[in-house]
């Protein structure tokens, strides 16, 4: 976590280090960059409970496969890039928004476009003023798109076809936040195609597999579907494959220090070998 008065690029673009495959993935909750307009009023360890916490550095043998990989900078608890930028709770205002907003079951948790909530409990003493959260959206929330979707829009013209991975963490608490019961435990991996309608299940299938061979436990859209982002890039009949991955922290972190734990180059090497069969497995549908 670093506090920061000066302005930072949004997101981080490493492009591919071998020959360019048209597999685009991005970390949009791994920023740990905090703008000094936050003006939280929660402790910092609470807070920090909404980062992918070292997600970027576990899925970094994607551009060594020809991948793109693309890393926010600044904390999805800011805004989040997984949200549509009209998921915004009215009662976090301090007056009305000059539009329509469509505030989401991910809002009333706590957890929409701009959260209110983190470890359960208010970021905020305050109210958010319309022209700090416009703010937010233009300077980081749509640039971070328009690199993505560049990015998407360049592979797909070049190749006909492209692959996209969301990739995410998921805390050991997830059923609890979000409210769901839940007869068994959190799977080490969650695959997100929001029920099969965002990528061919093929795709799914040789992620799925590769973790398993791993040692993995793997389970699909229990308890997390995908959000914003896979449902607008997720075009299987287009040649347009959307998948989100969800990687349990208890599995490379400490959940209480942030610090990767002794499971942690495990993991990695796991994610390394999943670069490679997703690699594999596109070079062949080309």
């Amino acid at each position: 976590m670093r506090s920061t008065d000066t302005s930072f690029a949004p997101c981080t673009r490493i492009a591919p280090r071998a020959a360019p495959l048209p597999l685009i993935c991005d970390s949009p909750h791994s920023g740990v960059t905090y703008p000094a307009d936050f003006r939280y009023a929660i402790e910092p360890d609470v807070l920090r409970t909404g980062e992918d916490t070292h997600v970027d550095e576990l899925w970094r043998g994607i551009p060594d496969v020809g991948g793109t990989l693309i890393l926010a900078e600044f904390p999805r608890t800011y805004i989040d890039p997984n949200r549509e930028p009209d998921d915004i709770d009215p009662h976090l205002l301090a007056g009305p928004w000059p539009g329509a907003i469509n505030p989401s079951e991910k809002s009333r948790i706590g957890h929409g476009l701009i959260w209110s909530k983190a470890g359960g409990r208010p970021i905020y003493d305050r109210k958010l003023t319309v022209e700090e959260v416009r703010h937010r959206i233009e300077a980081y929330h749509q640039p971070y798109h328009a690199v993505l979707n560049r990015d998407i829009e360049a592979a797909y013209k070049q190749f006909g076809a492209v692959w996209h991975l969301n990739l995410h963490s998921m805390p050991s608490d997830s059923y609890e936040v979000l409210q769901i019961e839940s007869e068994h435990g959190l799977a080490d991996f969650v695959l997100g195609d929001r029920d099969g309608t965002t990528c061919e299940p093929e795709f799914v299938d040789v992620v799925e597999n590769s973790l398993r061979e791993s040692g993995y436990t793997v389970a699909r859209n229990d308890p997390f579907k995908g959000v914003a982002l896979i449902a607008r890039l997720g075009r299987p009949a287009q040649r347009r494959h959307s998948l989100q991955i969800e990687i349990h922290r208890g599995q490379y972190m400490n959940e209480r220090t942030f610090e990767k734990n002794e499971k942690f180059p495990a993991m990695q090497a796991a994610l390394t070998k999943a670069a490679h069969d997703v690699a594999l497995y596109i070079q062949r549908q080309l």
